[in-house]
């Protein structure tokens, strides 16, 4: 897989990677187990309430949020 990240991210990882001794590679799985588990359930309920007609796609979303909380390191 690849993902493109903004400089300042890709910084980020590469300083924390070198700190503990490891590779990005390692670094991001770490930081992907962390990622609570998905639930298809949890995805559905709610969708309709918010009165949004637009489709949600919860893992774009998650991905988006994960996103910002690494660049501001959070």
């Amino acid at each position: 897989m690849t993902v493109e990240l903004p400089d300042e991210a890709l910084r980020r990882l590469q300083a924390e990677a070198a700190r503990r001794g490891v590779s990005i590679d390692g670094v991001i799985t770490e930081l992907a187990a962390g990622l609570p588990t998905e639930d298809p359930l949890e995805a559905f309920i709610g969708c309709r309430a918010s009165g949004n007609t637009e489709l949600f796609d919860i893992h774009r979303e998650r991905d988006a949020m994960a996103s910002v909380k690494l660049v501001e390191g959070a």
